[in-house]
């Protein structure tokens, strides 16, 4: 029996141009803490390439994970779903 690879796709916010066709995203998450009940706030940070650097700080994307491309990179940008809002 054989096994699919399927990729994930996640919804982030890019918190910093890291350099020429790189961002980095963040991924906010509440987790249950096990004995208190209460929710606690954690976050992910992911390095992202982004070919065409369309992304810029504060936008919303929709980010795949893709074959290593550099030392941290393992995701690529699918697509800006929100541009920030610069004034």
């Amino acid at each position: 029996m054989e096994t699919q690879n399927v990729k994930k796709n996640k919804n982030a916010v890019v918190v910093s141009k890291s350099g020429d066709k790189s961002v980095v995203c963040q991924i906010d998450y509440k987790v249950k803490h096990p004995r208190y009940g209460k929710y606690i706030r954690r976050r992910t940070k992911l390095g992202v390439h982004d070919p065409q650097n369309q992304a810029s700080v504060g936008d919303r994307v929709e980010i795949s994970e893709c074959r290593p491309i550099s030392k941290s990179k393992n995701w690529r940008l699918v697509k800006v779903l929100k541009k920030a809002v610069t004034e």
